[in-house]
């Protein structure tokens, strides 16, 4: 690959500007330094040491990680595997999905503390000659070719301005991205989900807790997993935008609630849980960029789409996601075309799995969290039912791999 021209003095070129070092930017800047592109991945935090939500990872997700060679190493910084998924109703299970079911050997759920994860993909990125890091950078505008096309961004370090070119941009940097808005793409949000969730972390016990579970008791509902090194993560459900109801009535009635709806953990909600900074709060949203793509510059993970963090599927989509956009993104490179109808064969080809999901994770939502009394009635009836049907293998395999049919584009790799 040819680096653009730098244009402006003190320049740095690139084939491909990937803004934002999560799973999505940093899995994509690998698949393309393997096909021999030149890549810079811009960055904001200095550091990977920093607080993280998305830990699980699913099958899907364990299994293109692995043909990139990076999930052993990611494992043996620290993890821990869970068997499956439990919904548990006042100490009832009423589902048991038993992921050991699966053809082997992706047939766990993963609690990979997502730092492992960026570490070790960061170290496979650094092997490349074509690989520049940024940490610490943040983008701040756009820069624009004849025609209005993104030809890459300027950053600012501290005091200190720097101009990255490139053929293409991409926008990996979260939810709240900030290429979205500095491109003008409106992104709708819609509020597909009664919940909101309070995350926090207990020490762990001898307990192994191998499965990821959500309980459901005498509050709230509650998910609760293992996270290495030794703690679990706890996630309390509230209702949708109603946390500042829920604060007004003080930590301590706060706390109350949580050991309610939690009671296997109530003594270590009670010694460890004591302020309100060890609480921190998920809007939980489904948002939709309404163009993926434009001339240039391409979105993808919560840049793109968010979603519920129900069912473990933020890192899955984004690891998708790259994998998906890697071959089309190689040939508009070695096309020398990045224009939006171009780069928009990544939407079509990617938006019906990503809208199904959503639809999903709503059902998946009402399902088990919803405090409605007919829901309550109906919920162990249906998970009964369901659970010994043909559709529940079904609907595991969906959750577990994802869309169908994804797979590396190793044709596209260079011979090492």
């Amino acid at each position: 690959m040819t680096p653009p021209d730098a244009g402006t003095a003190g320049a740095l070129p690139c084939d491909v500007c990937v803004v934002g070092g999560g799973p999505a930017g940093l899995t994509l800047a690998l698949l393309l330094l393997r096909s021999g592109a030149t890549v810079r991945v811009v960055e904001r935090s200095r550091s990977l040491e920093r607080e993280y939500r998305g830990e699980i990872l699913q099958p899907g997700g364990a299994a293109v990680l692995e043909a990139l060679g990076v999930l052993a190493g990611a494992r043996a910084r620290g993890g821990y595997e869970h068997s499956g998924f439990q919904l548990v109703d006042r100490g009832r299970v009423l589902l048991d999905v038993d992921y050991r079911h699966l053809p082997g050997p992706h047939n766990a759920l993963l609690s990979l503390p997502q730092r492992h994860l960026l570490e070790e993909l960061l170290e496979a990125c650094a092997a490349f000659a074509g690989f520049h890091y940024h940490p610490g950078a943040r983008a701040g505008e756009l820069l624009r070719g004849a025609g209005g096309a993104v030809e890459g961004v300027v950053t600012s370090d501290g005091g200190t301005r720097q101009t990255i070119t490139a053929r293409c941009v991409v926008g990996a940097d979260g939810r709240y991205s900030k290429i979205r808005t500095l491109a003008g793409i409106p992104a709708d949000r819609v509020e597909a989900f009664g919940h909101d969730v309070l995350w926090f972390k207990l020490p762990a016990t001898d307990d192994p807790e191998p499965t990821v579970r959500i309980f459901r008791g005498g509050g709230n509902p509650v998910l609760v997993y293992r996270s290495f090194p030794d703690s679990v993560q706890v996630g309390w459900t509230l209702p949708h935008g109603g946390y500042r109801e829920v604060a007004a009535e003080g930590f301590d009635r706060v706390r109350s609630r949580i050991e309610e709806a939690l009671p296997p953990y109530r003594d270590r909600i009670r010694r460890h849980l004591t302020s309100p900074a060890d609480l921190s709060l998920l809007d939980v949203f489904t948002q939709e960029a309404r163009s993926w793509t434009a001339d240039g510059l391409v979105l993808i993970g919560d840049a793109a789409h968010t979603h519920s963090p129900i069912g473990a599927q933020g890192i899955n989509l984004a690891i998708q996601d790259a994998v998906v956009l890697h071959p089309i993104l190689m040939t508009s490179l070695d096309e020398g075309d990045a224009r939006a109808e171009v780069l928009g064969r990544f939407t079509e080809r990617r938006r019906p799995a990503i809208r199904k999901v959503i639809k999903f994770q709503a059902l998946q939502s009402r399902a088990m969290l919803s405090a409605n009394p007919v829901a309550a009635w109906v919920r162990p009836r249906l998970a009964r039912v369901v659970s010994r049907t043909p559709l529940f293998r079904t609907i595991l395999r969906h959750v577990a791999y994802g869309e169908p049919g994804i797979a590396l584009a190793s044709e596209r790799f260079q011979v090492s």
